[in-house]
């Protein structure tokens, strides 16, 4: 089983009102879609994962129009918000792509810095390329790489805050976990502007969070 990764770029910034409304707010961050899926009503729910407050999340969506319904919530470093919505055109279009040619979306989705969506599709090789060239029209897409699915490491990271998962690859990428250590803390923290105590406490969780999940 194949897996294909890229990048969607949604026009106009977002791929509904909504979406479009918590993208242009100074004081929320996107960070990942955790599920979203078409009702048979035709509309739509989705999970979000989001950097800010609670407050200004819900005073967003209380003034979007096509917004049905929504949920927020704290949740360690991260605010998530369930939100009903009407669909549009794109939405419609995108989520009808992976029940028409069979294969599977893994979430959760991550927004890059620059607004759009990583994602990673997962089928046989032939039922992806063809899936790809169903995308609806004006939607950018940029592919990243492909190889054979491995899920348990892919899901385990999900499993991480995103404050949690940008220390992860700063310790990584600075050699803490090689042997011998290349990195201290502090060192990690000069990389995230961040203090050495809570780059600390960011990896004791981590350590916690994956001990526990492979340990049967």
């Amino acid at each position: 089983m194949r897996y294909v990764t890229f990048v969607l770029i949604p026009p106009d910034g977002g791929l509904h009102p909504s979406d479009r409304r918590l993208a242009e707010d100074s004081d929320v961050t996107r960070t990942a879609l955790h599920d979203i899926n078409r009702l048979d009503d035709g509309t739509a729910v989705t999970l979000y994962r989001l950097d800010g407050t609670v407050e200004r999340v819900e005073e967003i969506l209380d003034d979007c129009a096509g917004v049905l319904a929504h949920n927020v919530s704290a949740t360690g470093d991260s605010v998530h918000a369930y939100v009903h919505f009407e669909t549009n055109d794109v939405v419609a279009g995108l989520l009808a792509v992976p029940h028409a040619h069979g294969i599977i979306l893994d979430t959760p989705i991550e927004f890059t810095p620059r607004g759009g969506l990583r994602m990673t599709v997962v089928g046989e090789e032939a039922t992806i390329r063809e899936t790809i060239g169903t995308v609806p029209d004006g939607i950018g897409l940029k592919l990243e790489e492909t190889g054979e699915y491995e899920p348990s490491a892919q899901r385990l990271f999900a499993r991480l805050t995103t404050r949690q998962q940008e220390t992860l690859k700063a310790a990584i990428e600075a050699g803490y976990y090689e042997v011998p250590r290349r990195a201290t803390h502090a060192d990690i923290a000069e990389r995230l502007d961040r203090t050495g105590g809570t780059v600390g406490e960011h990896l004791r969780k981590i350590e916690a969070a994956v001990l526990t999940a492979i340990v049967p």
